[in-house]
């Protein structure tokens, strides 16, 4: 071993180890910061918009309509059942 490398107990490598695990955490957290994950949005809101831009008719939109509130009373009437 070179001059270097003996110089460094144990200590200073698990130092050493300790800083580039703290560089790295901080740098992962740094850019998750800069380019959060976009969030997929509510249905309801996609099928307004799809209403807005001409994709559905009148008809079809309503049908969806009351399926997304059939499935949102579906699940409220789960939750109240389980407590």
């Amino acid at each position: 071993m070179g001059p270097w490398c003996g110089q460094m107990g144990v200590g200073g490598w698990v130092g050493m180890v300790g800083l580039w695990v703290i560089v790295v955490a901080v740098v992962i957290w740094g850019v998750s910061r800069l380019f959060p994950a976009n969030e997929a949005p509510a249905p309801r809101a996609v099928l307004d918009a799809r209403l807005a831009s001409g994709d559905l008719d009148a008809d079809t939109y309503r049908m969806l309509r009351r399926e997304l509130d059939g499935v949102d009373s579906v699940t409220k009437d789960r939750q109240w059942r389980a407590t």
